[in-house]
This record gives C-alpha cells, sequence and structure tokens, in this order.
C-alpha cells in the first residue's frame, strides 16, 4: 500500500500555518508610541497638529504601561472614574480625534468601550497612530475642511477641526496626566525614565 499526496490537504494546511504565523506576529507586534517619532522637517499646520497627537501617545503609551488589575480599579473618591473607565473615555475620543480628518461622523453605539485593558490600550494608540498620519503634511486649507461630527439616530452635529484641538486633544493630555497620578497613588508608579520632551524612554 502505497501513499498518496493530497493537493488540497496540503494547500488547507499551509493555510492554517499561515494563520497561525500571522496570529502570533500580531500578538508580539510592539505597539506605537513606544518612543516619539522623528520630528517633520517643516513647521506645516498639519505637521504641528500631528507632533501634538504624537506627544500624547507617547503619554499615554507609558501612563498605561504595566498597568495590574489594582491599578485598572483605582479611584480617587467614590464619585470618581477608575484607570479603566478614564482608559475608555480616552479612547472614545481618540475615535472623534481618527475621525476628523475624514470628516466622518462618530456615532457612540458603533464604538463601544467595554473592551479588555490590552485590547483597549491597543486601539488608542492605533487610533492615535493612524490619525496622526492622516494630518501629517496636511496645510491650513486641508485642516479647514477637516470636522467633528457627532451622530445621533437622525441628527448631526458638526463642529470645526479647531473644536478637536482644544477639546478632544487637549482633554486625551489632561486624562493621561490623570492616569499617571493615579497609578502613582495605587502604589505603580509610571516608569521614572519616561522623557516626554526627547520623546524617549531610558533603558528601553
Amino acid at each position: 500500500m502505497h501513499s498518496m499526496k493530497n493537493p488540497y490537504f496540503n494547500t488547507v494546511s499551509l493555510f492554517f500555518l499561515f494563520l497561525t504565523i500571522t496570529s502570533i506576529k500580531a500578538q508580539n507586534m510592539e505597539l506605537p508610541y513606544k518612543e516619539i517619532p522623528a520630528h517633520p522637517t517643516t513647521y506645516e499646520p498639519g505637521n504641528l497638529v500631528a507632533r501634538m497627537i504624537d506627544g500624547l501617545g507617547y503619554r499615554f503609551y507609558w501612563a498605561t504601561e504595566g498597568l495590574t488589575e489594582q491599578d485598572l480599579a483605582y479611584k480617587p473618591s467614590a464619585d470618581g472614574r477608575t484607570i479603566l473607565e478614564t482608559m475608555e473615555h480616552i479612547y472614545t475620543m481618540s475615535n472623534n480625534i481618527l475621525l476628523a480628518p475624514d470628516a466622518q461622523p462618530f456615532e457612540k453605539a458603533l464604538f463601544p468601550t467595554n473592551l479588555p485593558y490590552e485590547e483597549l490600550r491597543a486601539k488608542t494608540l492605533q487610533n492615535l497612530q493612524a490619525a496622526s498620519g492622516k494630518v501629517s503634511g496636511k496645510s491650513a486649507e486641508d485642516l479647514e475642511k477637516f470636522k467633528v461630527i457627532f451622530k445621533r439616530g437622525e441628527q448631526e452635529s458638526e463642529f470645526a477641526f479647531w473644536n478637536l484641538i482644544n477639546g478632544m486633544i487637549s482633554d486625551c493630555i489632561y486624562h493621561t496626566g490623570q492616569i499617571t497620578l493615579m497609578r502613582r497613588a495605587s502604589d505603580n508608579p509610571q516608569n521614572p525614565n519616561v522623557n516626554p520632551f526627547l520623546g524617549q524612554t531610558k533603558g528601553d
């Protein structure tokens, strides 16, 4: 009795092997903003906004790195947000930041926040990286076309991109600082070598 090669079996095996390798690579892929990317060569309006987003990304990366279950449940007062709830709030706003350059509406139901810590962190960082790429190199005329749009049912509210700068981008920086403070109070302080000025963390 001799064996026969089965081309279909071989093809299916290779396909599942490819999926396994791809999944392992995705799990091991380094998240963006472990350090701030090299700065742009020109001070165009879009580059300035991109740099603000990159600075936020770096701060958020390290503020949320290595949090424990105890940290995630910590909140400074009975009616305050926990660290996890603060991360959820930042994630929501990161979707606003990502959608604005394309003038696409934000509909809350499409972006649920009840995600595991690791996924919540990864999606926020990926949103910020993608948003930075969308605004990078854009002119003042381009920025005028960006819109912050909220959609509830059939109703839409539209705002200029200015509102995103003093709104969501600034809010995310503010709340990231809260996480840094809260994790210190939870006895798990942020890496002391984090350096937002240089955009690099010594030893990493």
